[in-house]
């Protein structure tokens, strides 16, 4: 549990901008990401559409939730 967010998010940003990205190296974590989930039996989805009508369904509700007068939005 993080007791104390905002140092975590102040070492997070100081982390990211001692670091410049690295495109071979993010590919490479994603490709191992990738094969790891191939390897669990995760992907590739059986059904892609799956579950998609509950996505949708979920979309349009949030996209159709009243605003109170304190919240702003785009």
């Amino acid at each position: 549990m993080i007791k104390n967010p905002a140092i975590l998010a102040k070492l997070e940003k100081e982390l990211a901008a001692s670091q410049p990205p690295d495109y071979t190296r993010e590919l490479k974590i994603f490709e191992a990401l990738y094969d790891e989930a191939v390897a669990l039996g995760v992907l590739p989805l059986k059904d892609p559409l799956e579950g998609l009508d509950s996505v949708i369904t979920l979309a349009h509700d949030m996209n159709h939730v009243q605003r109170t007068s304190g919240q702003t939005g785009r």
